[in-house]
């Protein structure tokens, strides 16, 4: 097997501040490092069954101290499910509950829940299709509901409801839970922008916190001081909401009337898709850990511990959150959606392993899948750590270089086998390095240098500027051969398509932009966007046509809201629905034909200069070549591949070398689905 080219040097966990322990009351936490409650999409039938818990299963597997589970846990049937929630409303979460906290607690790890009512966040049209309630009928954008004004009668009821959901948790075996006041129900109550009410739960800061005071005094009553109750709520909203003098007033007489063992901060509104992707759960657009400032202050005005997660991605800045006594436990979540030995790596001393993670926010789209760590979500079937195969040291020839190839490597090399890969290219990375030219996108390249220092350290032999061929290929005399090679830019088959131009010329900078500018988006994906940005930035007038209704169709809200914010600010005229039909010259210029997708009106755009995305087309040519001689004849079986299975010879015979595909090489997708199908086909060999 390749052997490691560097040696690590475990860190000292007597001196290190994240490994210091912790302790809350009765329990003790051992150390510092933590994941909070999150939508996962793993449920079943909201609830947390064996996926759900096998996925917070590696992260405790991976040496952290406390995972929280059940992001926005609904107490209520009048809050519905409506990003994938868990449900704590019903004695049947019971059995699910206490067999997670077994399953936890084997490795020494804490496990808490979470549980809110949504209030005016719900959906009145889904599941019983009942009436949204809040403090005060204020709609809420995203979500769309126009909710009915709480009267004391459902007050009652849903303080009953928290208790109750409360007493759930604790006879499930878990060691506490928080409740979620942050542009949830208790936090409707807190904001002055969407409680409207003039009676004793409005106007004055000690009634807006009357109804969270009479909540964390029930969840006490069935639960007792043996189990640790806290909150999370945002420390400020902006555009009207709760101020952040308010929310340390708010947090001061929580802990003075004895309602919290610790504080869970967050920043900003959860309203809009843009509050999501930019405050609340902030992107690549956001600095890394932007709200240490304000939560230092909020840890200065009460003396609960407190715990904060946003874009704490690196082991350096949570090690400085500790040591600097500005958390007391730093949530490393979306960090441990990329890679669930974080503490373990960091105690071994290889931080310089940990699979980063750079806010693509695909985890929020594809819960709970991490754009580059394709076991995420899938740990009933894929492994984190990778075994070593029980019959290693075959000869494994990977074609291409992107970050198909690489994985396809990367995985091959975990799995004890002699690998080898071509890439025509001087660098590796493939359509990455174009990706990461987008401003406001650029820390995707951490996809390629993650993946390159594994490379290094498996002791890959990596052949760059090498556009192989089956001759190539087969004088190393392979066991396996994986095709990676990526696909072309598809011009399309319209009338002009020579015409124009592709985004990965404009993005690569083989061609020079003009001043008046068409990008043809016909995929609804990032590359078309991404030109369109890049153009405007650098002085261009740019209109973006889409053949979908909006900008951005096949992505994820948060970057699609951040697309959106991009194109307004950089003056990006967008029209909607049409298809490309021609292009011809016109004059100095060019004339595009496009057809309203609804209507079949014609409409004409002139520009200098039209940049056109429709995706790739497999460049697969040496697949093709080696496919005939193939033991497999370069077939992959689907029923393997979707079960982890290893794949079979097609003729049972194994004298001779088997053959796959991945990536652009079979067909124009994601990023994450070309991750996905080297790694299946890879971690089975």
């Amino acid at each position: 097997m390749p052997n490691s080219i560097t040696d690590s040097t475990p860190v000292n966990t007597e001196t290190d501040p994240l490994f210091q322990p912790l302790k809350i009351k009765h329990l003790t936490l051992k150390n510092r490092v933590m994941s909070t409650s999150h939508a996962s999409g793993a449920d079943d039938n909201g609830m947390p069954a064996e996926r759900y818990q096998r996925y917070h299963e590696e992260k405790a597997k991976g040496g952290l101290a406390l995972t929280m589970f059940g992001g926005s846990s609904n107490v209520a049937p009048d809050s519905p499910s409506v990003f994938d929630q868990l449900r704590v409303d019903d004695d049947k979460v019971i059995p699910h509950l206490q067999k997670f906290s077994e399953r936890i607690h084997a490795h020494g790890t804490a496990l808490m829940c979470q549980i809110t009512h949504l209030g005016r966040r719900g959906d009145g049209t889904v599941e019983h299709w009942l009436p949204t309630i809040a403090p005060s009928s204020v709609r809420e954008t995203l979500h769309r509901s126009i909710p009915r004004e709480m009267d004391e009668e459902d007050i009652k009821r849903v303080i009953k409801s928290f208790g109750q959901a409360a007493r759930r948790c604790y006879e499930g075996g878990i060691d506490g839970l928080e409740t979620h006041a942050g542009g949830h129900l208790i936090g409707q109550f807190f904001s002055p922008d969407t409680n409207l009410r003039t009676d004793k739960y409005g106007g004055s800061v000690e009634n807006r916190v009357r109804f969270a005071l009479m909540v964390h005094d029930e969840i006490r009553a069935n639960v007792g001081d043996d189990f640790l109750v806290g909150m999370r709520m945002s420390i400020e909203e902006d555009r009207g909401g709760l101020p952040a003098e308010d929310a340390m007033e708010i947090a001061r007489i929580l802990e003075r009337e004895g309602a919290i063992d610790f504080l869970n901060c967050t920043f900003g509104r959860m309203d809009t898709e843009l509050a999501l992707a930019e405050k609340n759960m902030p992107g690549m657009t956001v600095p890394l850990a932007p709200f240490l400032d304000n939560v230092k202050r909020m840890k200065q005005a009460v003396s609960v511990p407190i715990f904060h997660a946003a874009r704490i991605t690196d082991v350096a800045t949570a090690r400085y959150a500790i040591r600097d006594g500005i958390l007391d436990m730093v949530a490393m979540t979306r960090a441990h959606i990329a890679d669930p030995q974080i503490v373990n790596k960091i105690r071994r001393g290889e931080e310089d392993r940990i699979r980063p993670c750079f806010g693509a926010s695909h985890c929020m789209h594809k819960k709970p899948s991490c754009i580059h760590n394709p076991a995420s979500g899938r740990e009933t079937k894929l492994p984190h750590v990778i075994e070593r195969s029980g019959t290693p040291g075959k000869t494994v020839v990977i074609v291409g270089g992107g970050p198909a190839g690489m994985e396809a490597g990367r995985v091959a090399a975990e799995r004890g086998h002699t690998v080898t890969l071509f890439e025509a290219a001087p660098k590796l990375g493939g359509q990455v390095l174009l990706a990461a030219r987008c401003s406001w996108r650029k820390d995707m390249i951490s996809i390629v240098d993650w993946r390159v220092n594994e490379l290094e350290h498996l002791g890959i032999d990596v052949r760059l500027n090498v556009y192989a061929t089956g001759d190539d290929v087969m004088a190393l005399r392979p066991d396996v051969v994986i095709v990676a090679t990526g696909g072309l830019p598809n011009p399309g088959d319209f009338e002009g398509q020579e015409l124009c131009q592709s985004t990965w010329e404009m993005l690569s900078g083989e061609i020079q932009p003009a001043d008046d500018i068409l990008v043809y988006d016909g995929t609804g994906r990032h590359e078309a966007l991404s030109c369109a940005d890049q153009l405007a930035v650098g002085g261009a007038t740019v209109t973006l046509a889409t053949i979908d209704d909006r900008v951005g169709a096949e992505m994820g809200y948060a970057e699609r809201a951040t697309h959106r914010k991009q194109m307004y600010k950089n003056g990006v005229t967008m029209v909607h629905d049409l298809a490309l039909r021609s292009v011809t010259k016109k004059g100095n210029g060019l004339l595009a034909t496009l057809t309203n997708d609804l209507t079949d009106e014609q409409v004409e755009i002139e520009a200098k200069q039209i940049i056109v995305e429709r995706g790739t087309a497999p460049l697969d040519e040496v697949f093709h070549e080696l496919r005939g001689a193939a033991i497999n004849k370069g077939a992959t079986d689907i029923d393997a591949l979707v079960n982890n299975t290893p794949q079979p010879y097609n003729d049972g015979n194994t004298d001779g070398y088997v053959l796959y595909r991945v990536g652009d090489a079979v067909s124009s997708r994601s990023l994450h689905a070309a991750l996905l199908d080297a790694f299946r086909i890879a971690v089975t060999l």
